[in-house]
């Protein structure tokens, strides 16, 4: 059963309220808490749990947290002898090793389809009388497998609406002061994302510049980089705009993969080129030089990973610098043609004949929590959520097409991995090499 709808109808809250329910209903029933990556949890699903759904438990002792072990997952623990697992997709061994009653998907857009069924076969419990997944998703494009699923019938669907949440609407149906500011934000919104996250509709983005783009395809687990690949990073400047750094490695095929990435606001240069060398290195030595200087992100550190082969950085002269001084490293300026770099990326998306793209972007790329600033103006958190708002600007006459450059919104992702895409690939195709 998916639960779908707008953002804030309180999907979330629903599904652990069941959840809760069934377990205290029937002694030794086991749950399962579940998301693609398990470092996701920590604060959306786990967060609610605690706070709103379990706190008495809690206070009371009837519920406990038990950490885990090396053959045990994390869990809840209750009283009559009812668990509660929680786990990522992403390193599943240890959850899939269990049978459950009840399983819980957050965000299940997130998961593949073979996810799904792999869930599915460990419903086999016994202690409640009907085994079930349940899930939450907002949503996305009306192809989408879980969409279809359910479409044929193999899942049903439940639709959520605003007016289903008391903290933005009250009995008699009138907005909250809460509701006002939070359904204000979501006004805000344009595009696809005002589509799906306001009025909860499966919708393709219109003009979508990147139509290649497939999460099933180019969203990928993480696995090891060979030290032997070629890294580049590519930097974009922002601070009220989302500051972003990528960390690409190059196969020996040419394949490019998103490894990790910051993307945040509100910061400033220098703590962002602390953050990256936390990314890529340890810390072997802390403190000032013996001058009484500050060290520098780059002082007093082993490297982890290979050092980039180059660093291609957005046009701003002063977070150029800054980032050298930090970094000890040196940048080039990124070539910033937007519409034939556009064209190199929309060539990786493509399947190739050995059926696959030449670009990937891993699943848990993101280095760190999702920019709380982003996440509650319901604005891209990493570079793989702005590939499908990402649009071409139209003519005010729609009748004469479109206009040769994207909308200049919620990009900042996209520019960097096009400043990596247009170093790789225009240096090889016969043009100019741009420095």
């Amino acid at each position: 059963m998916l639960m779908s709808g707008p953002a804030g109808t309180g999907k979330s809250r629903a599904c652990l309220e069941k959840l809760l329910l069934v377990m205290l209903k029937y002694p030794g029933a086991k749950g399962l808490i579940v998301r693609k990556t398990q470092v996701s949890l920590g604060s959306t699903a786990l967060e609610t749990w605690r706070k709103h759904v379990i706190p008495e438990y809690l206070a009371t002792g009837s519920i406990s947290f038990y950490g885990g072990s090396a053959e045990q997952p994390p869990q809840y623990r209750f009283e009559n002898g009812s668990t509660v697992m929680i786990g990522g997709m992403d390193n599943s061994t240890k959850i899939m090793s269990s049978d459950y009653d009840l399983a819980y998907a957050q965000e299940a857009i997130e998961l593949t389809e073979s996810d799904w069924e792999a869930i599915t076969t460990r419903l086999r419990n016994g202690m409640v009388p009907y085994q079930q997944l349940i899930a939450d998703t907002n949503p996305s494009v009306p192809t989408h497998w879980l969409k279809k699923r359910c479409d044929r019938g193999d899942c049903q669907l439940l639709a959520s609406k605003h007016t289903d949440n008391p903290v933005l609407f009250d009995e008699s149906g009138r907005l909250t002061d809460r509701g006002k500011r939070y359904m204000g934000t979501l006004d805000k919104l344009t595009g696809p994302r005002k589509l799906r996250l306001k009025d909860g509709l499966w919708v393709s983005a219109e003009g979508q510049v990147y139509d290649g783009w497939d999460s099933a395809v180019h969203l990928i687990d993480r696995f090891p980089i060979p030290a032997s690949w070629q890294r580049f990073w590519s930097v974009d400047f922002g601070f009220t705009n989302p500051f972003v750094w990528q960390d690409w490695a190059c196969d020996p095929d040419g394949r490019l993969y998103l490894v990790q990435e910051i993307y945040r606001t509100r910061r400033l240069v220098e703590d962002h080129a602390l953050e990256i060398m936390n990314c890529v290195s340890t810390v072997v030595a802390t403190g000032r030089t013996p001058d009484g200087h500050r060290v520098r992100a780059y002082e007093g550190r082993t490297w982890t990973v290979p050092r980039p082969a180059r660093i291609l950085c957005d046009h701003d002269a002063e977070g150029r610098a800054t980032l050298e001084t930090e970094l000890g490293l040196s940048t080039t300026a990124a070539n910033k043609a937007v519409l034939e770099g556009i064209q190199f990326v929309q060539s990786r998306l493509k399947i190739q004949g050995d059926g696959k793209p030449r670009l990937f972007v891993f699943r848990d790329a993101l280095r760190h929590e999702p920019d709380p600033y982003l996440t509650e103006k319901k604005l891209p958190a990493q570079t793989s959520d702005e590939f499908g708002g990402y649009v071409w600007k139209r003519r005010r006459d729609r009748d004469q097409g479109e206009l040769d450059e994207p909308i200049k919104e919620n990009d900042h992702g996209m520019d960097t991995t096009r400043y990596v895409v247009m170093d790789r690939d225009r240096s090889t195709s016969g043009g100019i090499r741009w420095m």
